[in-house]
């Protein structure tokens, strides 16, 4: 009895060492806070003739008068969402005409199930062709949706699925993972420089990253207060960063620019704007009138060519303001020399 006890908890440890998706399924290894994306082939797929789960009321992922939309092959991804994590997935169809629908949903880290054998989730999104137009709302040929966690972590299914029975066409995933990081670093003293402005010049200040610190949290930048850059860009921002502060007249616009030395150094550029009396300083920045950011293009721009260097445009209209401008170094940069162009209008 003791020999058939231990061989049956044997039996279930390694059942749980050796469980996983099945072969369909193609794991994704998506790092947190950091640009991801996925070619894929939905002539890879397969079609799914029962798609009764995702109506199922434990599961609620799309209606059945919307089976339509999901009719032509299935093409399965999966990964690993972690704790206090928001998960937005993005499909981007090569052709614009092609209809492809959009699915993701999230389960326990021990449970590996899969349509069309599932039958609950902690929760299912799906995005699809609408069937009439939404108010105050336009939709293109992507499709996207969003899924978040708070204590735990889960397994998370993603589908790609031609409809009306579409069983061709190529495609790119899209995927932010957004994950609170815990800073264990202590924050030196920033360096921060006056530069000024003038309206119908462009004054030019030379720097070198050397002389700045690295900002370690960097959670300012994707609060929506801010809306400087996303979670997903941080690694962009890694290196040094040297500050500068000056003005914006009222009337104007302003581009700022900065000019690596070295063509092959990686910079990136912030810079936002306050009340001539805020103080308000990054790390510790909770709000602003407006902050934009440029750094290299994860992703080639339709129309558009990048180099080393950075730009980017502020405007002023009925008040001065005071603008605080970010030099920093992308993945990890911590030394270079550099141009910062100031030009107002």
């Amino acid at each position: 009895m003791q020999k058939l006890l231990l061989f049956s908890v044997l039996l279930t440890f390694t059942y749980f060492m050796n469980a996983q998706f099945p072969d369909n399924v193609t794991p994704l290894d998506v790092k947190p806070n950091q640009a991801f994306s996925v070619e894929g082939f939905l002539v890879k797929g397969q079609k799914m003739e029962d798609l009764s789960w995702a109506s199922n009321s434990s599961v609620a992922c799309f209606p059945g008068t919307q089976n339509s939309k999901f009719t032509g092959n299935h093409v399965l991804y999966s990964m690993v969402l972690p704790p206090k994590s928001q998960l937005t997935i993005t499909l981007i169809p090569e052709n614009e005409d092609a209809n492809l629908s959009l699915y993701a949903y999230q389960i326990g880290t021990n449970n590996y199930s899969t349509v069309p054998n599932l039958t609950s989730c902690v929760t299912c999104e799906a995005d699809y062709k609408w069937d009439y137009p939404k108010v105050g709302k336009t939709q293109d040929h992507t499709r996207s949706v969003y899924l978040n966690s708070i204590a735990n972590p889960y397994n998370v299914v993603i589908g790609v699925a031609g409809a009306d029975g579409r069983e061709k066409a190529p495609f790119t995933l899209k995927i932010d993972l957004v994950t609170e990081v815990e800073n264990t670093e202590e924050q030196q003293p920033l360096k921060i420089y006056t530069a000024k402005s003038e309206k119908g010049k462009i004054l030019t200040y030379a720097g070198d990253l050397s002389e700045g610190v690295k900002i370690y949290d960097l959670s300012w930048a994707s609060n929506s207060s801010v809306a400087c850059f996303p979670a997903t860009q941080n690694s962009k921002f890694t290196g040094n960063h040297i500050i500068y502060i000056t003005e914006i007249p009222d009337h104007s616009e302003m581009e700022i620019t900065v000019v690596p030395d070295d063509v092959n150094a990686n910079f990136s550029i912030y810079a936002y704007m306050v009340g001539l009396t805020n103080d308000a300083m990054v790390p510790n920045l909770t709000s602003c009138i407006t902050c934009e950011a440029e750094h290299k293009w994860d992703y080639p721009k339709v129309g558009k060519t990048q180099d080393h260097t950075r730009t980017v445009y502020l405007n002023a209209i009925n008040n001065r303001y005071k603008v605080v401008i970010g030099v920093a170094g992308a993945e990890g940069l911590t030394n270079g020399t550099f141009k910062l162009k100031i030009s107002v209008k």
